[in-house]
């Protein structure tokens, strides 16, 4: 029986200034909220601190992180594949940090899959969730919302909101997976707003399988990302 998938992401704390998403000077992020979806639920689990009011609090405590470590950690040994869209290079970075677990962020990100990457390294430059649920066919994200404004947002009290971008971000991740295993492919809208598609005869791959693939031909690229760029956290100096 294949896996069943256990879709995450989270949302950080720390606006970080520019469009360009220059983060890891300004580290670290904390993270505001996460949310998983297992395959076999409905409704994502939302993620986040808890003042004594039981409301939402402004960032996830060392604890509240690492007690999301062990969760992401035991639904792997039940068998549950994590799914994520940059969560190699972002998502579990950031939650090593925030946990302190290190080791076991790690094994769990060398094992799950993270579709982006899977492209990245397939063809050499990234795709965004975005345009991927475009492509596809699927709702993809909120109208005028975006994971830039989110920490803005939380510091103002809109929790809500919040939680239910995060809560869509791992709905679309699944809805993604399943559509493109389905069709064998991945349909995405390129930056000149024509369809692109990738093959996946044989489905995604985990992040240590996609680390394995042959490099692609990036000379016509003036700046190109590295492999490094998504992985160099798995092994600090």
């Amino acid at each position: 029986m294949a896996r069943q998938y256990l879709a995450f992401d989270i949302e950080t704390a720390k606006d970080v200034p520019g469009e360009d998403f220059n983060w890891r000077p300004h580290r670290p992020l904390g993270i505001s909220c996460a949310a998983t979806l297992a395959g076999d639920s409905s409704e994502p689990i939302l993620w986040y601190a808890r003042t004594r009011k039981d409301l939402p609090g402004k960032r996830m405590s060392q604890d509240d992180a690492h007690r999301l470590v062990q969760y992401l950690s035991k639904m792997t040994a039940d068998g549950f594949r994590v799914l994520t869209w940059n969560g190699l290079g972002f998502d579990f970075d950031i939650l090593a940090e925030e946990s302190g677990a290190l080791a076991t962020c790690a094994e769990c990100a060398l094992g799950h899959v993270d579709m982006m990457f899977h492209v990245f390294c397939s063809l050499g430059y990234p795709v965004a969730l975005d345009k991927a649920a475009q492509g596809m066919g699927l709702p993809g994200k909120p109208p005028g919302m975006s994971g830039f404004k989110a920490p803005k947002l939380w510091a103002q009290g809109h929790f809500e909101e919040v939680l239910d971008y995060v809560a869509q971000d791992v709905r679309t991740a699944m809805q993604i997976a399943r559509a493109c295993e389905q069709r064998r492919r991945l349909d995405w809208i390129t930056r000149k707003g024509t369809k692109s598609s990738m093959p996946l005869g044989k489905g995604w791959l985990t992040v240590q399988q996609a680390m394995q693939l042959p490099e692609p031909d990036t000379s016509w690229m003036s700046e190109p990302l590295t492999r490094n760029n998504f992985t160099g956290w798995l092994s600090p100096t």
